[in-house]
């Protein structure tokens, strides 16, 4: 049996009985944690996913040491400016020994949560008829001199030629702008 379980925002596939360096934890030497985590499950072909982690599930571990991991040198340089740094880090690590699996308490996929989405989808369906009519209802057979006065002169030919007005080419604005008025 094998899990995928999140310890200190990293993941880790664990068996029972098996040592993995993490980040440091809380804790002292010998305390035992547990972590509700769990991404997947498996034992034999009998595989749980969860969504993202199984509700119930858990692993519990033992810490067994703390210390620090390997030295990472870190060098920086720029060529010909003599601008040269280097730094050394060593990551600060908890050992612990997996000591059990538990998925007992693990809900399966349940048909409700299928259920809810399908309900959610149906009512945005009833809201853009009822917007749809407003729509309608708001056209202005007249435009005012104000609303014209705000438009481009390109948007005030598009609108003549949509109301058949001619000889729009060689007119100004406020010419356009009685045109449309005046039909």
């Amino acid at each position: 049996m094998y899990a995928i379980v999140e310890i200190a925002g990293q993941q880790f596939k664990v068996a029972k009985d098996q040592k993995v360096f993490v980040h440091r934890l809380a804790g002292e030497e010998g305390d035992k944690v547990s972590f509700d985590k769990v991404l997947l499950a498996a034992d034999g072909d009998k595989v749980t996913l969860g969504a993202p982690a199984i509700d119930g599930a858990q692993v519990g571990a033992k810490i067994t040491r703390h210390l620090k991991g390997d030295k990472v040198i870190v060098f920086k340089k720029k060529r010909r400016k003599g601008y040269r740094v280097k730094n050394g880090h060593r990551q600060s690590l908890t050992e612990i020994v997996i000591e059990s699996i538990v998925t007992s308490g693990a809900k399966k996929a349940a048909p409700k949560k299928k259920a809810e989405p399908k309900a959610k989808a149906a009512a945005p369906k009833a809201e853009p008829k009822a917007k749809a009519a407003p729509k309608k209802e708001a056209a202005k057979p007249k435009a005012s001199a104000e609303d014209l006065s705000s438009k481009t002169v390109a948007e005030l030919k598009d609108l003549a030629k949509a109301k058949g007005i001619t000889g729009i080419s060689s007119m100004k604005k406020a010419e356009l702008i009685e045109a449309l008025q005046g039909k």
